[in-house]
């Protein structure tokens, strides 16, 4: 596989991220990838190589060559956010990592990114909710999932009251609640009332695993790349479909997408030892891709023997 084609299905996968319409874009992606230019793929692999082995300078300047080379173009704002993030130079990496999410304001990385961002300045959302479309529907979902991540129960359930998608809140709800339950807090009244009869009456999560499971038997990885990310879309709290993405964009050399997904899935992850061994099977490859030994033994040696 040639480095025009690689490029296409990262880019891709960037587009498909937390997207309702990823076939569409698909096409797109794929018209618009006769007019990168050498240049930027090269600059594009370099930097990619050099922030996996954490030389953040290097691959901050390799970025902002492709930002000149494609200055509309949100991936490469995305990338340089996290670059400057792993820098600690925050106050850039906020300005790109907003660019990137009002330009894709539904793409849940784009928005977890902020949060990250804003984390580590001590500051919370509200202090750029002035300058995203927050109103937008999509973005309240990812908002909800990314609070819910981040154990802030009571500020995801305030977002999923407005929510127009009930099975998502449904969804949510119940985490939440069987999370309060472990911890034996009692859910305020304020909490939303969603009906359980909202929910879907067949199992499609099954239907997906088994899909997904026969795709993984085969290796095929393009198939797995779409059906992956088409669950993952619809059950974002359903740590299998992170694996099987994670697989995916292994399978499809993107190894940087990768390590991000499945280090998100581990969140979701709980009492399933079989499953984060093959979490950090994928892990320890992805890192491997990119040069970084350390963190692939670090993930190798995390495997439980004997499952």
């Amino acid at each position: 596989m040639d480095k025009k084609c690689l490029l296409g299905i990262g880019l891709m996968v960037s587009l498909w991220t937390y997207s309702p319409i990823y076939a569409q874009e698909e096409k797109s992606a794929e018209v618009y990838l006769e007019e990168y230019t050498d240049e930027f793929q090269e600059n594009f692999f370099e930097a990619l190589k050099q922030k996996g082995i954490q030389n953040f300078d290097r691959a901050i300047a390799l970025f902002l060559k492709c930002k000149r080379l494609e200055p509309t173009y949100s991936v490469i704002d995305y990338e340089l956010a996290k670059a400057y993030y792993s820098d600690k130079q925050y106050i850039k990496a906020q300005d790109f990592a907003l660019q990137a999410l009002n330009a894709e304001p539904t793409d849940f990385w784009y928005l977890e990114n902020v949060l990250k961002i804003l984390d580590a300045q001590g500051n919370t959302l509200d202090a750029i909710k002035q300058n995203i479309p927050f109103d937008n529907q999509k973005l309240q979902e990812n908002l909800a999932l990314a609070y819910f991540k981040r154990k802030k129960h009571q500020e995801a359930l305030i977002i999923i009251m407005g929510l127009d998608n009930q099975s998502f809140a449904a969804q949510i709800k119940r985490k939440i609640d069987d999370s309060l339950q472990q911890k034996n807090v009692i859910v305020e009244p304020t909490t939303p009332s969603i009906k359980e009869n909202q929910l879907e009456d067949d199992n499609p999560v099954a239907d997906y695993q088994n899909r997904i499971k026969n795709l993984l038997e085969r290796n095929e990885h393009e198939a797995l790349l779409a059906i992956s990310k088409e669950a993952l879309d619809a059950y974002p709290l359903q740590p299998f479909f992170y694996y099987a993405y994670g697989a995916a964009l292994n399978g499809t050399s993107n190894a940087n997408k990768a390590i991000e997904v499945l280090e998100d899935g581990l969140d979701y992850l709980v009492d399933n030892d079989a499953l984060a061994n093959n979490m950090y099977r994928e892990l320890s490859r992805a890192y491997t891709q990119i040069g970084n030994t350390t963190k692939a033994n670090e993930y190798t040696n995390k495997i439980k023997p004997g499952l």
